[in-house]
């Protein structure tokens, strides 16, 4: 029924729009019923006939540029954005759009610049420090990035972004505690969102709670139908509670939910591996090799198992396939070098 109405709405103002041609405003509305519509080519297409009677409108340049950021065209979109800011240098959300445009082409110092000029102008958006405090998080700042997030969240304090993401720094912290709090607090605003319940059971987890964490992890199991990454965060759990046979089981739950994604593999056999189950360990990492075929930390792991196995050559012949997947990964290199040199000595007999 929405849909009708909007698409009623659409032709209404197409027409308007025939008769009216010059009148902006119509390409204004237009353009936002079909952003509600998520039709993207027609928005874009409304945006460019308005700017060949307008060029220097600055709400058509800004949403030009929006349209080729979600494109991921970051070179047009930034030309947009520019052209905006040359009509109307005092819009604090063009210098924040230009800031985004940085942030994902990683030019911190860049990005940053304009994320404080866009304060300088709106000094009470949250939305510009959880930026910066994502700038932040992506260089393992977290100190600097827990501080941001606070600013953000004084003044919105319900800001869910924000929490999630402080969640997370915190959890990078070692600081457990405040994570659960502010992952608590997302969930009274969202009680339907498993991932969420499961960042709680993670929190209590690390904080030893094993009552309260199976709970979580159950509530989140009986709230979708996605469950493999829940087996896999659930079965963590249970080995950090040293509870190996049941953890054992949600491993072995989660391949049969998902047989065609390799994490539930390598779990498994890292378990078996460290309770010295080498030969089953082995198995598995051949199967999720057969899942993931390209993975070079797998080669790694099942090297290492081939190694436990006393089996040098099928070692040598794993970390030898790592390497020729990541050939600038120094840390294989130099296991491969080692136990091959180990491997030359043995048998020429030398010690």
């Amino acid at each position: 029924m929405e849909n009708t109405s909007l698409n009623e709405k659409i032709n209404e103002l197409v027409v308007k729009m025939a008769k009216e041609p010059n009148n902006i405003e119509n390409y204004h509305q237009l353009s936002e019923l079909y952003m509600q519509k998520q039709d993207y080519d027609k928005v874009m297409s409304v945006l460019d006939s308005l700017l060949a009677i307008k060029p220097d409108d600055v709400q058509a340049l800004v949403g030009m540029g929006t349209m080729w950021f979600y494109e991921r065209d970051f070179r047009k979109s930034l030309s947009y954005y520019n052209k905006a800011l040359e009509v109307n240098p005092k819009n604090f959300l063009i210098y924040y759009n230009i800031g985004n445009v940085f942030a994902e082409w990683k030019n911190f110092s860049k990005a940053l610049f304009y994320y404080n000029r866009a304060i300088d102008l709106n000094s009470v958006n949250p939305e510009i420090y959880n930026a910066i405090a994502l700038l932040y998080q992506d260089i393992e700042d977290y100190v600097e990035a827990k501080a941001y997030y606070e600013k953000a969240l004084s003044l919105d304090p319900e800001n869910v972004n924000a929490l999630i993401d402080m969640g997370n720094v915190c959890f990078k912290l070692f600081d457990y505690e405040t994570a659960l709090k502010l992952f608590k607090k997302v969930f009274v605003l969202n009680p339907d969102n498993e991932l969420i319940a499961v960042c709680i059971a993670n929190a209590l987890t690390l904080m030893k709670d094993k009552k309260q964490a199976y709970a979580y992890y159950d509530k989140a199991l009986s709230m979708t139908d996605d469950k493999y990454k829940i087996y896999i965060c659930y079965a963590i759990s249970l080995t950090e509670f040293k509870e190996y046979e049941l953890a054992e089981k949600m491993y072995k739950t989660a391949i049969e939910f998902d047989p065609k994604s390799s994490n539930a593999y390598i779990l498994l056999a890292n378990l078996y591996s460290s309770s010295n189950r080498v030969k089953e360990a082995i198995d598995l990492y051949k199967k999720s090799l057969q899942v993931a075929p390209n993975n070079p930390e797998t080669y790694m792991l099942l090297g290492n198992a081939h190694y436990l196995d006393n089996d040098i050559e099928q070692a040598i012949a794993s970390y030898r396939a790592s390497i020729s997947i990541a050939p600038d990964n120094d840390e294989y290199r130099l296991i491969y070098s080692q136990i091959v040199d180990d491997y030359v000595r043995s048998v020429r007999g030398e010690k």
